[in-house]
């Protein structure tokens, strides 16, 4: 069948980024009240989490150098609950995938997945911690924060969570979300209090980034503001987050999902769909979308395709590049099942985008209003037929790049990612530059 041409929509970024990031983190952490807790000697462990954040190696590089310029003596601690199949080896594996290693960072990295219970929190549950992180004299953490792909609270994404279920380890993270979504947004808060009362936790970074995931701003929060100010850096956050310019679709192909996206795979705040077990979609959930295909899972995933489900339609590569150990342990462990059911899957992308179409409600061609991004966290571009680039004709937030052009495939029918998205992660991975 035919396929509709495609225009280039690049949207126009409102919030600049930081100039020089390594430089920035120094000065926040040399002028933070948190500072003023760090004294010469102490072994002092830096909380650093799987989730893709964008300059982590010289954010973090940056962290570790402004520690030991106040004299203490840093380490890294893996701070990531469950990722990397709750082992010692495939937490280490995924630091290292961005870099986050001895070798880069020249301290030493320490995974183990010994946690310690440490109290009772409000609702009588045991509070996890890990054990390298209770044992030094001091913890600090390096956090993005953003919306949570999961549930809407005063707390989402960010440091407090990195706290309770990242630094909590897998007995942690497992015993949150045993509650659920409830246990999510309200027993957060509740064990993070034992946490600020029993650890040596003394401040976070919080790291926001803007629509084209450009670090936008950079802020030590101490352990004695914690509870004030995330939750203003999460409204802030919010209003700079990248999102589809549209209000619906009837198809949007989607290049990779993965855990470097969004700890969802694909990020539900961007799709509209939110997939949770007994919880109705809101109505008011935006974008609209009625058919979503993925066509691969990001090989900085190992193999950890959690959420492949909130799309309808893959390819048959995606699912046999699923590992079923970190898969099955992620997903058991946050209870969150239905997103990450396997979708309908096919050999090739022409057949997933066909499909698609031909099941998106829209039986006429020239009508179909088609969306490809590719991932849920560099939507700064994508491409778009024409009636829906005609649904965002006058938006003073888009601008058109250059003239419509078919969809490029290779002779086996797959996509060519990488020439519809070279600034992507795909892209950049493609071209040695990942």
């Amino acid at each position: 069948m035919d396929l509709p041409r495609v225009q280039l929509v690049r949207q126009i970024v409102a919030h600049p980024p930081v100039g020089d990031v390594a430089a920035e983190v120094c000065r926040q952490w040399l002028t933070s009240k948190t500072a003023a807790r760090i004294k010469p000697g102490m072994r002092v462990a830096v909380g650093l989490g799987s989730r893709g954040i964008a300059n982590i190696l010289p954010i973090a590089k940056a962290t570790v150098a402004a520690i030991a310029e106040l004299g203490a003596k840093p380490f890294v601690v893996a701070a990531m609950g469950s990722h990397g199949g709750a082992t010692p080896d495939g937490q280490r594996e995924l630091l290292a995938g961005y870099y986050l290693d001895e070798a880069h960072l020249g301290v030493p990295v320490v995974t183990d997945m010994d946690a310690a219970n440490i109290g009772l929190n409000s609702w009588g549950q045991p509070v996890w911690w890990d054990k390298n992180a209770l044992a030094a004299d001091g913890v600090v953490t390096v956090s993005r924060v953003k919306p949570h792909t999961d549930f809407r609270g005063t707390f989402e994404s960010g440091i407090l969570k990195m706290l309770v279920i990242g630094l909590g380890k897998q007995r942690g993270a497992d015993q949150i979300h045993s509650f659920g979504t409830r246990g999510l947004r309200d027993m957060i808060p509740e064990s993070g209090k034992v946490i600020l009362a029993k650890t040596p936790f003394l401040g976070g970074l919080a790291v926001l980034e803007n629509a084209k995931e450009e670090t936008a701003h950079l802020e030590v929060v101490d352990r004695d503001d914690l509870y004030a100010r995330e939750p203003e850096l999460l409204k802030r956050a919010a209003g700079m987050m990248g999102r589809l310019p549209f209000k619906g679709c009837d198809v949007l192909v989607i290049g990779e999902s993965g855990k470097n996206y969004s700890g969802a795979g694909m990020d539900p705040n961007v799709i509209g769909r939110m997939l949770v077990e007994a919880t109705p979609e809101a109505e008011t959930n935006d974008p609209r979308i009625v058919r979503i295909a993925v066509l691969d899972v990001s090989v900085e995933s190992h193999g950890n395709a959690t959420g492949i489900g909130l799309a309808d339609i893959t390819t048959n590569r995606a699912v046999a590049a699923i590992d079923p150990v970190p898969f099955r342990m992620n997903n058991f462990t946050a209870r969150s099942l239905w997103r990450s059911k396997i979708p309908f899957s096919f050999d090739t992308d022409r057949e997933v985008i066909e499909q698609c179409i031909q099941t998106c409600w829209q039986p006429e061609f020239d009508k179909v209003k088609f969306c490809a991004i590719p991932n849920t966290l560099e939507v700064a571009e994508l491409w778009v037929s024409a009636p829906l680039a005609a649904d965002l004709t006058g938006n003073p937030h888009v601008e058109f790049v250059g003239d419509p052009v078919p969809l490029p495939f290779d002779a086996g029918g797959t996509l060519v990612q990488e020439k519809l998205f070279p600034h992507s992660v795909r892209g950049r991975r493609a071209n040695g530059h990942g």
